[in-house]
């Protein structure tokens, strides 16, 4: 009874097999031999079969149902699913030893699993199948390399949009709460212009006012105030208003300060206008005064603005030809603005520029990949705080630029590794160990390499390109 059980739970297996494409077209012998050793497992919705650190010691045959993994400690990280007619798991050749997160069924699945010690007996009896599993190996990886390299796009592309996003918002907010303030100082100038033309104002009063006004204006400290002086002569200016009851003292007393304005010169002003019209005059004046400041505010804000834009276009090389000659200081100052965030936390730049490097013919955006992971490694190499010190020098038909820092440096052990895809020193969710390899396969791309030198306190990445690319450049890797 029990050896007819086995023959029909044989039989329906290599039913199941037959659907499946990598075995197919396997004889009936072959099919029986594997179905004989395979074992079937059956899950529900959202049952667990791989843990964390669970051996990999299966290959595994989908025949039902949907099977997704999620690694550990990365939430956000990508999902591999497997469904009906897939193969996965351990295959033959694999490097894979342990799981690195957890597996579980989407739908009522049923599994059937192949333990690798079955392997040797299984590629001697099925050559042929020893072939197709490297094959769904090679593309699993390929699938896998897609995704994270996809993945590290989005992230890169996460950080330098929510660095720029934070740029663009200070000069945006300030030129909003100047545009709010413009509106006050003109309604303000505006009420002031129609009490003093209520005035019985002489000519030469009028022309006063407008003297005082234009010279207040166009003045300019020669050398920076010192604070303490200016609080001086602000006091001095409140304790004059106020004694003429001019409104709002603690509004004008700042402006006039800032234009350098001294009690005499307000003596002189009262004593030819009259005190009944200094008051009127000088929240005019003040208010003028107000309104250029906010102006200039407004046209530096904006101006930020516009060289960020113009950062941003110059950086992906928009509306330009792909392959032309590159200016590369200029890209590496244009990367540098890009990252402008993460500079200001406590990161000095020191540059030793050759003056006489040669424009060098490549892809623009290509490169600035390089320079942009080149860069944040290094800052976060030096926890946002130290030295960056970038480096340009001609030699002979090429050109090296090195970009170094004075962090702790690379561990030699690991030095030789820091390239390979996938590598990364940073903890999970901060680094998918692709922005290295993506640098060496754009710099191989341009006929050129990398090359790091590292000892504690000086770490150094050196790109080496030459100026003249060849007819026909090579394809990425």
């Amino acid at each position: 009874m029990a050896e007819n059980a086995t023959s029909e739970r044989i039989e329906a297996l290599v039913n199941d097999l037959r659907k499946i494409a990598v075995f197919s077209d396997l004889t009936a012998d072959q099919l029986g031999w594997l179905a004989g050793k395979f074992e079937e497992i059956r899950l529900a919705p959202g049952e667990i079969f791989v843990r964390p650190g669970d051996p990999a010691v299966w290959l595994t045959v989908i025949l039902e149902g949907e099977i997704r993994l999620q690694r550990a400690g990365d939430p956000d990280g990508p999902i591999y699913s497997a469904v009906a007619g897939q193969v996965t798991g351990y295959l033959p050749y694999s490097r894979l030893t342990h799981f690195a997160g957890t597996g579980r069924a989407v739908l009522p699945t049923r599994l059937a699993r192949l333990h690798r010690d079955n392997f040797p007996e299984m590629l001697q009896r099925i050559p042929e199948i020893g072939q197709r599993l490297v094959a769904i190996m090679a593309d699993r990886i390929r699938e896998t390399a897609k995704i994270e390299t996809q993945r590290d796009k989005l992230m890169a592309l996460g950080k330098l949009s929510a660095g720029l996003a934070h740029e663009l918002n200070n000069p945006a907010a300030a030129a909003q709460r100047a545009t709010r303030s413009l509106r006050e100082a003109l309604e303000t100038v505006r009420d002031a212009s129609i009490r003093l033309a209520r005035h019985a104002l002489s000519p030469e009063q009028r022309e006063t006012i407008l003297r005082f006004e234009r010279e207040a204006q166009q003045y300019a400290a020669p050398t920076p105030v010192d604070p303490l002086a200016q609080s001086d002569r602000e006091e001095r200016i409140t304790t004059w208003l106020e004694r003429r009851l001019v409104p709002d003292p603690w509004k004008i007393a700042p402006v006039l300060g800032d234009a350098g304005v001294e009690v005499p010169t307000l003596e002189n002003l009262a004593a030819e206008v009259g005190e009944k019209v200094v008051s009127d005059a000088l929240i005019r004046i003040a208010s003028v005064l107000t309104i250029g400041r906010l102006i200039a505010e407004i046209e530096n804000s904006t101006k930020r603005i516009s060289d960020l834009v113009g950062a941003i276009k110059e950086y992906s090389y928009m509306d330009q030809a792909p392959l032309q000659e590159v200016d590369l200081h200029h890209g590496i100052e244009t990367t540098l603005t890009i990252l402008g965030h993460r500079l200001k936390q406590g990161v000095t730049v020191i540059r030793d520029y050759d003056p006489n490097l040669p424009r060098v013919c490549a892809y623009g955006g290509e490169l600035n990949q390089i320079w942009t992971n080149l860069i944040d490694n290094a800052i976060d190499a030096m926890n946002a705080k130290g030295e960056l010190r970038i480096r340009s020098k001609l030699n002979l038909d090429r050109v090296m630029v090195e970009i170094g820092d004075n962090g702790p440096g690379i561990p030699p052990e690991i030095q030789a590794r820091i390239f390979d895809p996938f590598f990364t020193t940073k903890s999970v969710g901060q680094g998918t160990g692709l922005g290295l390899d993506t640098a060496c396969r754009i710099a191989r791309k341009h006929h050129g390499n990398i090359r790091v030198v590292s000892k504690p306190g000086d770490t150094r990445f050196q790109v080496d390109l030459p100026i003249k690319q060849p007819i026909t450049p090579s394809s990425p890797e």
